[in-house]
């Protein structure tokens, strides 16, 4: 692999401080919960993830992600149409990750044994919780809209009242009273 540019900034958002990098074919990395002890870790995990030093940059490659990150927190259902670069996962991982990023769309939920169905795993419930686990591009690639086939809300990397959040800003769940 061709070592690139990889950028990256830390922005707020209506679920908290978001970590976001970009390489030139796309954005890489989304990670919640972006405090200041987690900025210190980010750019290096990720750069020896992707063999390259990251550089803080809310410009360049940046400047279009964090400009829809702000519509999306504004309402607008149309504005994470990205290009995203894949690196960061492989094989069934990006499978999954993949339909759920062009299939499930803005105010709909999917069943984890749903989406292992479309990718022609029918019995593979528990490995598409394990790919909603790892998603590098969270919010972005919407695992918040993987649910449990009882209605359950299922687990979440970000916790559960930041996928609670991210469902009631796209109208599945009533907005929290506080």
């Amino acid at each position: 692999m061709d070592i690139e540019a990889v950028e990256w900034a830390v922005v707020e958002s209506d679920v908290g401080p978001l970590f976001l990098a970009a390489t030139g074919r796309g954005l890489v990395r989304v990670e919640f919960h972006a405090d200041a002890a987690r900025r210190e870790r980010l750019p290096d995990r990720l750069g020896s993830r992707l063999g390259t030093e990251p550089v803080e940059r809310a410009s360049g490659l940046l400047a279009e992600p964090i400009r829809r990150l702000e519509r999306y927190f504004a309402g607008d259902p149309d504005e994470l149409d990205l290009p995203l670069d894949w690196s960061l996962t492989a094989g069934f991982n990006r499978q999954v990750l993949r339909e759920l990023a062009t299939g499930v769309p803005y105010g709909t939920v999917v069943g984890y044994g749903e989406l292992a169905g479309r990718v022609g795993q029918p019995g593979a419930a528990q490995a598409v919780g394990a790919a909603m686990g790892s998603n590098p591009l969270p919010v972005v690639v919407p695992c918040h809209r993987v649910v449990e086939s009882d209605g359950g809300l299922g687990g979440f990397g970000g916790g559960l009242e930041t996928k609670r959040r991210l469902l009631a800003l796209e109208g599945v769940l009533p907005a929290p009273l506080f």
